[in-house]
């Protein structure tokens, strides 16, 4: 027999290249946590080959040697989660930034932890169960008002549940307990779940209630479901920020997560500047009061920002138990399989595409798969939307990152830097987008927005891409040798995209606009192109279509708040040009 291995939970470093460094001499299991060095480095073991454990290190290892100590926690990589989320902004592993910035100044020194919430800060906790009551996993046990948003303190998913001996109310730290069970389980206001698993749920529903962002574009054209997951490549200067930052404000979501994921620093400041500015249109209060940003640049150790996307993903999760809509932003997933990329080269695993570890689809999917609209364990419903931009290189979306997600997500919002640059503001291209999530939906816009309104936005598209066809043969040879109906698809397609896609996100009234005005403004471009039909099939010259002045107020319906007698005044004059046309 051979003799029972004894537990080691220290052993040495034999190899270092880069985060990426081999201990030997230590008993331990993927994904346990680990501290290397003397200035004990935090690391993740992420492969086991005989005597050696491989592991992939949160921080610079500029330094550090062969023989050094390394000691095992015992604990794979969890966040904590409680009161004191809301408003904080965290690194890639959970530090909060604010607290190590009080600790060392602006730069992070190695070796530094801190916990994730405030141990010492009271929480005034109010029951919402008593002494007798029975609870399972997941139930809520009391509230605490964080910010504007509630927090609900819930049974950890992992406990049996049970009859509830003593609850309290008052001011608690997360550390305390307020809750104590008949078998003498003691809950406090804080929980650990490691970021590389799911949290339960009890059922998974179908997508089919749209997330409304109050961007025409993508509620009208290319819609994405609450507990969906869209795509959004962002090259250089096409408005991804200001696009994310609308979703991030207007979505009808309660809670918000932002993950910076190995974006430039300058870009990173922009967010960190700018989000805590913005003003959140539902309660006029800040909008980092429902938001957690997560912050993890370029210049950071890429271990660390490949941990940050399951930190941010755990922590959406979190607020969806407590039974709220959270919108998660991704930014980007792109700098996320860089650094996959950077790990596995060391590791010395064969290279896929474009030196792309193999399993970067298995990956994406992993962290595009825990979005959803769920029954919780509380029997709540609550959701997890997924908007993940990519980054390609040069604007290539045939790189391996943008195909594997385009695979998996159901929405691609595919911005534009040309549209960009003739100032098209959002920058989508209405041709290149797409949404799946459209005949699921259907049910919802015949119901909420109008019967009428499929069949519009169908007319819509299909005039947009006979106007593209039809551009090739205007660049040669100009629109006034097209044949006459051609000649208003044309003008028809120009109001569609000046009226209906162009938004101004700095407009107080245009920028955010309601599914009943989206519907309006569809439907007065859609009169004027049937009384343009009939006009024509009457003799009506284009020029004299084309020419009709009422059209030209339809524009500033999108600057004015109270639109509906305005539209109604274009509306009739539209009418009574036309009927002047035919007549003449």
């Amino acid at each position: 027999m051979k003799k029972a291995k004894e537990n080691r939970t220290q052993g040495v470093l034999k190899r270092i290249s880069g985060p990426v460094v081999t201990a030997v001499g230590l008993d331990a299991h993927m994904y346990d946590v680990v501290k290397v060095g003397h200035e004990e480095l935090m690391g993740e073991v992420i492969k086991i080959q005989g005597e050696d454990t491989v592991i992939q290190v949160y921080e610079d290892t500029t330094g550090i040697r062969p023989g050094e100590p390394v000691e095992n926690t015992g604990l794979s990589l969890a966040v904590e989660l409680g009161p004191g989320l809301l408003t904080s902004i965290y690194d890639g592993i959970q530090r909060p930034l604010e607290v190590l910035v009080d600790k060392m100044g602006n730069f992070i020194e190695r070796g530094v932890s801190a916990p994730g919430l405030s141990h010492e800060k009271k929480w005034e906790f109010v029951p919402t169960v008593k002494a007798g009551d029975v609870v399972r996993a997941g139930d809520i046990l009391g509230t605490v008002q964080e910010t504007n948003i509630v927090h609900k303190v819930m049974v950890p998913p992992t406990s049996k549940g049970g009859t509830v001996k003593k609850i309290s109310g008052g001011s608690f730290t997360v550390d305390e307990v307020v809750c104590v069970l008949e078998d003498g389980t003691e809950i406090t206001m804080l929980q650990r779940w490691p970021v590389r698993v799911p949290r339960p749920t009890k059922e998974k529903l179908n997508p089919d209630i749209p997330l409304i962002t109050g961007q025409r574009i993508l509620d009208g054209l290319f819609p994405i479901a609450k507990g969906g997951t869209a795509a959004i490549p962002g090259p250089f200067g096409s408005g991804k920020t200001v696009t994310q930052q609308q979703l991030a404000k207007w979505s009808d979501s309660e809670i918000v997560v932002y993950i910076g994921c190995g974006e430039r620093g300058n870009e990173m400041t922009e967010v960190l500047t700018e989000f805590p500015e913005l003003e959140d249109p539902k309660t006029g209060r800040p909008l980092m009061e429902r938001t957690v940003l997560i912050a993890n640049t370029s210049n950071m150790p890429v271990a660390a920002r490949e941990a940050s996307v399951y930190t941010g993903i755990t922590i959406a999760e979190y607020f969806r138990d407590m039974g709220y809509d959270v919108s998660l932003m991704a930014d980007s997933t792109s700098r996320w399989a860089e650094a996959m990329r950077e790990i596995s080269s060391r590791l010395e695993e064969m290279p896929g595409e474009e030196g792309y570890p193999a399993y970067l689809a298995a990956r994406l999917s992993e962290f595009y798969e825990r979005a959803g609209r769920v029954i919780n364990l509380n029997d709540t419903e609550g959701s997890v939307s997924v908007i993940g931009a990519v980054s390609p290189p040069g604007g290539d979306f045939s790189e391996p990152v943008t195909q594997n997600t385009l695979r998996i997500v159901k929405v691609f919002w595919a911005l534009d830097a040309k549209l960009s640059q003739r100032r098209h503001f959002p920058a989508i291209n209405w041709l290149d987008s797409y949404s799946l999530y459209l005949d699921a939906l259907e049910e919802w816009y015949d119901r909420e927005v109008s019967p009428e309104w499929n069949s519009l936005r169908a007319w819509a598209m299909g005039v947009l891409q006979k106007e593209a066809e039809l551009q090739e043969i205007v660049q040669l040879v100009g629109s006034d040798a097209l044949p006459d109906e051609e000649q208003i698809t044309i003008e028809v397609a120009r109001m569609i995209r000046e009226v209906f896609l162009q938004q101004n996100a700095y407009d107080p009234v245009d920028t955010y606009c309601p599914m009943s005005k989206q519907y309006d403004m569809m439907k007065a471009i859609k009169l004027y192109a049937d009384l343009a039909r009939v006009a024509q099939a009457g003799g009506v010259t284009p020029q004299q279509i084309i020419g009709v002045k009422s059209k030209n107020d339809l524009p500033q319906i999108k600057f004015i708040k109270d639109y509906e007698p305005v539209l109604a005044k274009i509306r009739e004059e539209m009418e009574a040009e036309f009927n002047a046309l035919r007549a003449a």
